[in-house]
């Protein structure tokens, strides 16, 4: 079944469509936008969704109220899962993690727009996007050390190295201290420092939104895939990759409009 986006009607976090971007808040603003077993349940099965999606070209996450998301609610996470046995538990951590696969997989490049408090689960979220935007004062904690749980959640001690280095992402998950906008900017775990993060974000995604978006899905699929490649490997899965645009609309009309001097319109075909 196609994913309608102009018909989706969450119910646990608000959704804003408009021309190719879709906006996903999380809207718990007077408990800093914790999640929810339902609200992680709803974003997991909405990521899966947008894989068939293709109005929509670009996603921003971002929270409401001035932060971002403090991570797992203490009263309806925390306490659950101090009560569950282990089954229970290997289910909800997979759960979680399925989450971020989710994120990984789909298509369309998301941008996280990190305001505030940005902790645990929502450090993760912002970690699992693809870009990631900031105000000066965004805080942000893998703090799962600070209540006794591993710093290996939700594929933590794969992905944060990769973007911050072995070293620093240690750093941060052993202590679950904060880290500041401007260090996540230094360490390029931020991509910018704005003031109007969400209009800087909106405006982002618009911008992607607009460019060649099989080519983007298949430069997000390729960014992942080839961690995992020889760089020989890599170079001849970024031919093909690259081979497959090449036979796209989009590249025909760039050519078209180059040779005319003109800025090509995309259509995502």
């Amino acid at each position: 079944m196609i994913f309608d986006p102009a018909t989706f009607a969450p119910t646990h976090f608000l959704w804003a469509y408009n021309n190719g971007v879709g906006t996903i808040t999380l809207d718990r603003p007077e408990r800093k936008n914790p999640l929810t077993f339902d609200s992680y349940q709803e974003l997991r099965s909405t990521f899966w969704a947008l894989n068939e999606a293709p109005a929509v070209k670009a996603i921003v996450v971002a929270g409401a109220g001035g932060n971002f998301c403090s991570g797992g609610d203490v009263h309806e996470i925390i306490g659950p899962l101090t009560q569950m046995d282990e089954d229970g538990l290997l289910a909800f951590t997979r759960m979680t993690g399925d989450l971020v696969r989710a994120m990984r997989a789909c298509p369309q490049p998301i941008i996280a727009a990190v305001d505030g408090v940005c902790a645990g689960a929502g450090a993760i979220i912002a970690m699992a996007s693809d870009l990631r935007l900031a105000t000066p004062g965004a805080k942000t904690a893998f703090l799962f050390a600070r209540v006794g749980l591993s710093g290996a959640d939700m594929g933590a001690c794969a992905i944060l190295p990769r973007i911050v280095g072995h070293g620093r992402a240690a750093e941060l998950l052993y202590t679950g201290r904060s880290m500041s906008a401007d260090e996540g900017l230094a360490w390029g775990f931020f991509n910018r420092i704005v003031d109007d993060v969400h209009g800087d974000a909106a405006r982002l995604a618009a911008q992607l939104a607009s460019g060649p978006s099989l080519a983007h899905a298949l430069t997000k699929k390729q960014l992942d895939a080839e961690w995992h490649l020889s760089i020989d490997d890599a170079i001849e899965a970024e031919a093909r990759a690259q081979a497959r645009c090449m036979q796209t609309k989009d590249f025909h009309r760039a050519y078209k409009a180059f040779a005319v001097r003109r800025t090509p319109v995309f259509e995502g075909n």
